[in-house]
């Protein structure tokens, strides 16, 4: 395959490796810098220009987009997948993973485990967050921050509330988190590739410092995840849009809790501690699935007039409880089901022998009147506009 590295750091450890593993297999790679694309919308087709020239023909593309061009890293790595290459990590996914209150909410959304998490912008509600979360010691964290930057531990109630008020004054906006004492300054890093864990390793912080970063002094050491940790860690990164993901977990006393899902984790650390070719799986992972462009499914199947894609809950009260999805008659109302959802579980492209429970989410794809029908009614505003009150205006 013909392979392009995005990348503004073409010496760097990660970027090195990714290219040798690639050359290695015989492949054509190229390493470019994300800075020089242009995003060309003039044509008939989506294209790139590249250092001012039509970009040549590539099959696959490997981002490594750095926080601080993450907004026009992801528009070059979007115009990818509007010209079909494949890319492990989807530009949503990267604009997912940058977020760090983004992530969690739609972590949170798919019941992955993580530390008790808030957020708030007014004073006055500073410290009633901080309760919910377990009170103090809390951890503030920025929600841009990398490699342990920004990240902030408050032993006292009193000190995280000055902090946070600080933060604010700053326009600074910031999570409040509970300090998960277990853990004892230690946490997981999982590379994820595909649909399964290459590899995993400890970090353990150093002296009274908290955060296990490499970067801020932390010893790493290979670890053998547990089954519950390695699928956590593969569903968090598939849940955020990532084939190819740095997944941090907490080893919490109930099981693992995500603290972030990376789309560009670090490979030096990592392959040093565990001695392993995380590189090349990355290259196997993508030779294999190159045939399999991103594809934005609800853009390709709601061009058609009248069809568009819903999700329909079976309520305990709904006839489909203990019907087939055979007998549910959705097919006859040419209504096709994608998935269902039964808890964590997802089964794709269900049979038509699966009997349906209570609580099970269909993801359908048909006539959207036909799907209206079977999604309880939403309270409508009125459209008319009524008159004015007596009493336009009350104290108090």
């Amino acid at each position: 395959m013909k392979l392009a590295i995005l990348s503004r750091a073409p010496r760097s450890y990660s970027t090195q490796r990714l290219r040798t593993a690639a050359l290695d297999r015989g492949h054509e790679v190229k390493v470019l810098n994300t800075l020089r694309f242009g995003i060309d919308l003039a044509g008939d087709e989506p294209d790139l220009q590249f250092r001012g020239k039509r970009l040549s023909h590539y099959d696959a593309i490997l981002p490594r987009i750095g926080n601080s061009i993450t907004y026009f890293g992801t528009a070059v790595v979007r115009q990818f997948e509007q010209m079909d290459v494949y890319t492990p990590s989807t530009s949503w996914g990267i604009t997912n993973s940058r977020d760090k209150l983004r992530a969690t909410q739609i972590l949170s959304r798919h019941h992955i485990g993580m530390p008790a998490t808030t957020f708030v912008r007014d004073r006055a509600d500073v410290i009633a967050a901080i309760e919910r979360v377990g009170g103090a010691p809390v951890v503030i964290k920025l929600l841009e921050g990398t490699q342990g930057i920004g990240v902030i531990l408050a032993p006292t109630l009193k000190v995280a509330e000055a902090i946070i008020e600080t933060l604010h004054s700053t326009r600074q906006n910031v999570l409040i988190q509970r300090f998960v004492a277990e853990s004892k300054g230690r946490d997981i890093r999982a590379l994820v590739v595909g649909d399964r864990v290459v590899a995993a390793m400890r970090r353990v912080a150093q002296g009274d410092e908290f955060r296990s970063n490499v970067h801020r002094g932390g010893t790493v050491e290979p670890v053998t995840l547990d089954a519950d940790y390695e699928r956590v860690a593969v569903r968090a990164a598939q849940i955020m849009g990532l084939r190819v993901a740095g997944v941090d977990m907490l080893e919490g006393n109930d099981g693992p809790l995500v603290m972030e899902v990376n789309s560009s984790p670090g490979l030096e650390g990592i392959e040093r501690a565990t001695d392993l070719d995380v590189a090349g799986s990355i290259i196997d992972f993508i030779d294999n699935q190159v045939a399999f462009p991103e594809i934005d499914v609800r853009q390709r199947l709601t061009v058609s007039t009248g069809y568009g894609v819903a999700e329909i809950a079976v309520q305990a009260a709904s006839d489909l409880v203990g019907k087939t999805l055979g007998e549910s008659g959705l097919r006859e109302r040419d209504i096709s089901a994608l998935t269902l959802q039964r808890g964590t579980s997802v089964i794709p492209n269900p049979h038509s022998r699966h009997v349906l429970e209570a609580g099970d989410r269909l993801l359908c794809f048909g006539k959207l009147e036909e799907m209206r029908s079977m999604i309880p009614g939403r309270r409508r505003r009125t459209r008319k506009v009524k008159r004015l009150p007596a009493e336009p205006i009350h104290e108090g």
